[in-house]
């Protein structure tokens, strides 16, 4: 009685994920202890996998333990890697399909890690409905072990059926299937319910309570053969198999139900559940004998219904009611499909624990981004008052003005700013860096396009084929899937225009001051000579206006160090929310990044905020301040054009200097952009490689599957063969409709004797066949031979031994009025062919039987079937 199904187990073709995995973690994390400690990491998923899926799994719990703890890790780095751009492509094999002589079995290749952990999935289902089926149920510990590993294997498929088509976000095959992997859940429910009909019964429990666990079972069988009754993919004993189970199990129910009516006094109840019983176990035995063995239950019904009849005969004589009229037996479940929750294993330990998720990793980007943001905001705005005040001071000539009291010799800042400009590296560092600048800009631009461009080849390649094989070619469009990896090398091209467009705004501001910069880079005679002398100004030295005015340029230059210090303070400033990400994360399911963000940013930058706002305030003014003495600065001047000839070139080696600073640092940080763009660059092009790659192997699996599959397919186009020709005898009217059974050993008919070769038919021209005279038959049997009747029973169609053509599919049964080789030789009328129903076809005159076999011409070999 106890034959139970079990699944087979999924293949899967070997996969590196150690390769792509580590490109990732030596990316993102940096050189350390905890990149080792992943790489490490890598290593032992790969080792994992192989165990799991590598090699043939015992039918044991250890080895079952070994997919649960891959699947649990898959699980677990899910959210932690970013699959859809690693490209890691995963094949597997459909687990019901045996292959065909012309290719591989079918097999699906996705770059989705929700895919692998599906088909590891069902591989943890299958290997458990193998382990229950391969336990001991004559004992209590072989019970309980197959009824947890049914409800196991039954859980998981459900769990598959749930997910399947949102992991996979395209058909499956069709083990994986909703449909099929429902079916094979009901199965396995089902099964584990039988397992505790039997520990009931060897535990000797209520003939209620084992009856109603049975009856139980035959309605999970029921339901599990009414899914199965349409899965073509499911092997071919499973359907009869399911139907036995059903019938043995109502059988069942119903012989421990008779059981309680015997203790009811109910003697005809009985003898009606017994008798009902055994036409249940004969049915199970006349259809279903290849599959299980019904004879112990049967003998059991049998001995039971002969005792009760005979009590009930010679004793209570109580009337036997129909079986219609008989109360319906209850039902009670005992089992429940096992819900899969991770971690499945006891044992599990998340090999990346101290990683954080990708939605984790996502969030502290942008909120390092945001950071980035406002830092820049709060020093950009105190460079660029620094900028204005250098702007305004070198516009009133100060503090020159005030050093050039006596019209003749350099002023003190000047020289300051002529050593400083020779100390960076003058003009000849200034040019040097701008010539490197276009060699930069073109590697990188070399570097998109490439990058650009391996993409743009293996899209056209894919609609190529996408084209040639239409619905055929079923993987997604490159175009879709290249959508992020074209908006980020767009805005990399962007990137690229904004920066030629500073380096021209550099470039051009360089030319304007380059005179006077090369000027500041002369020595001190030099730098004398050039410039205009003029009247000395002794009167303004000792002047309560000149005294104010320095006073306001050194608050001024106070202010200028205060916002330096603030500058490294703001700089300085450090946090880390991953803490708070996973806090939120792990609470609502999600991050709001963006309000966790702004409040820790106001949280650590809100009184730098003030201190900057406090600081350009106090410079705006005192530049008020300064322009006022500086008017009258200038109104006590004795003016002339030699000392305004000279304020003018002072004026324009004060604003060289500023030029030259800020053109420097400018020129510097382009040529560390353009570097560190590179770096970006490469890692982008990578990507796009590797990508393709992928695509490249995928594309190379999937032309394979579709040139065997187009090699499995008919080269004619199939036929329908006559229901006369079917071996399948007819059903009886009113009768039951058997369940599918599948037949072994089946013998051939034996092939009839060969009828003696007729002699060659006469060289004749249609024509003359046309216009002869009619003859008779010289080969005519005797009168005492019966013309031949066409056959009653079906016989078997067989095709010529060379390609038939379309309109000549095989052979077909012929009226036996009808000769095809006649050539004109026998004058023989037309008789047109009848369908079934119709009156047979007449015979032709005793002197013109036709043969009774149709014959070939004598060269070539009789192929026909014979009668």
């Amino acid at each position: 009685m106890a034959t139970f199904i079990s699944v087979p187990l999924k293949k899967s073709s070997e996969v590196d994920l150690a390769k792509p995995l580590l490109k990732f973690v030596t990316a993102t994390y940096p050189p350390g202890e905890e990149q080792a400690e992943y790489v490490r990491a890598v290593d032992e998923l790969n080792k994992l996998r192989k165990s799991a899926l590598g090699r043939p799994l015992d039918k044991h719990e250890s080895s079952l333990e070994i997919l649960l703890r891959y699947y649990d890790q898959l699980c677990a780095i899910e959210p932690k890697f970013p699959f859809p751009e690693l490209c890691l492509t995963f094949t597997w094999k459909d687990a019901f399909d045996k292959g065909s002589l012309f290719g591989g079995s079918v097999k699906l290749a996705l770059a989705s890690v929700g895919y692998e952990k599906t088909c590891v999935l069902f591989n943890v289902g299958a290997l458990a409905s193998q382990i229950a089926s391969e336990q001991n149920l004559d004992n209590d510990e072989g019970l309980k072990t197959a009824a947890k590993f049914y409800q196991l294997a039954s859980g998981a498929f459900a769990h598959i059926k749930d997910t399947v088509l949102s992991a996979l976000n395209r058909e499956p095959t069709m083990d994986i299937s909703p449909e099929t992997v429902g079916t094979l859940s009901q199965i396995m429910l089902s099964q584990a319910q039988e397992v505790f009909v039997l520990k009931a019964t060897a535990d000797k429990m209520k003939d209620a309570i084992v009856a109603k666990l049975a009856n139980q079972a035959a309605d999970y069988y029921g339901d599990a053969f009414k899914q199965c009754q349409y899965k073509e993919n499911l092997p071919k004993e499973v359907l009869p198999v399911l139907a036995a189970k059903h019938c043995m199990m109502q059988a069942t129910a119903e012989m421990h139900q008779s059981a309680l009516a015997n203790q009811k006094k109910k003697f005809g109840e009985e003898i009606a559940r017994l008798q009902h019983a055994t036409e249940l176990v004969k049915t199970a035995a006349s259809r279903y004998d290849e599959y299980v063995n019904v004879k112990d239950l049967s003998d059991k019904i049998s001995r039971a219904l002969t005792a009760a009849k005979k009590d009930n005969d010679f004793i209570y004589h109580d009337r036997v009611p129909e079986v219609k009229d008989l109360e319906h037996i209850g039902k009670a479940s005992l089992v429940k499909a096992t819900a899969v929750q991770t971690p499945l294993s006891q044992k599990f330990t998340d090999l990346f624990e101290k990683m954080v998720p990708m939605a984790v990793q996502q969030s502290v980007s942008a909120a390092n981004s945001r950071k980035a943001d406002t830092v820049n905001r709060l020093i950009g705005s105190m460079r660029e008052a620094t900028n204005l005040c250098n702007g305004v001071l070198a516009s009133l000539n100060l503090p020159a003005a005030l050093e050039d009291l006596s019209g003749d010799a350099v002023p003190q800042s000047i020289l300051e700013k002529s050593r400083a400009v020779v100390q960076q590296g003058g003009l000849q560092s200034i040019e040097q860096l701008i010539r490197d600048l276009p060699e930069l800009l073109q590697r990188n631009r070399e570097i998109l396009d490439e990058s650009l461009k391996i993409l743009d080849d293996e899209e056209t390649t894919d609609n190529e084929l996408r084209t040639k094989f239409n619905q055929r070619w079923n993987r997604t469009p490159s175009g879709d899937l290249y959508k992020s990896l074209r908006a980020e090398g767009n805005n990399f091209r962007n990137i690229l225009d904004k920066a030629v467009q500073a380096d021209q705004v550099v470039k051009e501001r360089y030319t304007a001051h380059c005179e006077m910069i090369a000027l500041l880079c002369k020595p001190e005679n030099e730098l004398s000579a050039a410039i205009p002398s003029a009247n000395p100004a002794k009167t303004l030295q000792g002047s309560e206006v000149v005294n104010v005015l320095r006073a306001q340029l050194a608050q001024l230059e106070e202010v200028k160090r205060e916002r330096e210090v603030l500058e490294g303070e703001v700089k300085a400033v450090t946090f880390d929310l991953t803490t708070k990400f996973l806090t939120a994360l792990a609470q609502d399911g999600a991050i709001n990044e963006e309000a966790l963000t702004t409040s820790e940013l106001d949280t650590r930058y809100g009184s730098h905020t003030q201190r900057v706002q406090q600081n350009l305030r106090r410079q705006e003014e005192l530049l008020s301040q300064i322009q006022v003495s500086h008017q009258e600065f200038s109104a006590l001047k004795q003016s002339n054009s030699e000392a305004n000839s000279r304020e003018d070139v002072l004026k324009k080696l004060a604003a060289a200097h500023d030029s030259y600073i800020e053109i420097s640092s400018n020129i510097k940080e382009g040529t560390k952009f353009y570097n560190d763009l590179t770096e970006i660059l490469l890692k982008f092009q990578n990507k796009c490689s590797d990508i393709v790659f992928a695509r490249k192997t995928e594309r190379d699996e999937l032309l394979k599957d579709l040139q065997q599959s187009i090699a499995r397919e008919p080269s004619a186009p199939s036929f329908n063969v006559p229901s006369y020709q079917s071996n399948t005898p007819a059903p009886v009217p009113g009768g039951p409709t058997p369940a599918p059974r599948t037949m072994f050993n089946q013998q051939q008919p034996q092939a009839k004797p060969q009828p003696p070769a007729r002699p060659p038919p006469p060289s004749i021209t249609p024509q003359a066949a046309s216009t002869a005279a009619p003859v008779s038959n010289p080969m005519a049997p005797s009168g005492t031979n019966p013309p031949p009747v066409a056959p009653t029973g079906p016989s078997q169609a067989q095709g010529p031994p060379y390609p038939s053509y379309q309109g000549y599919p095989g052979y077909y049964q012929m009226p036996v009025a009808y000769n095809p080789y006649a050539y004109g030789q026998f004058n023989m009328p037309y008789m047109p062919y009848q369908a079934q129903g119709q009156a047979g076809y007449p015979g032709a005159p005793p002197t013109q039987q036709a043969y009774p076999y149709p014959q070939q011409p004598p060269q070539q070999q009789p192929y026909y079937p014979q009668q």
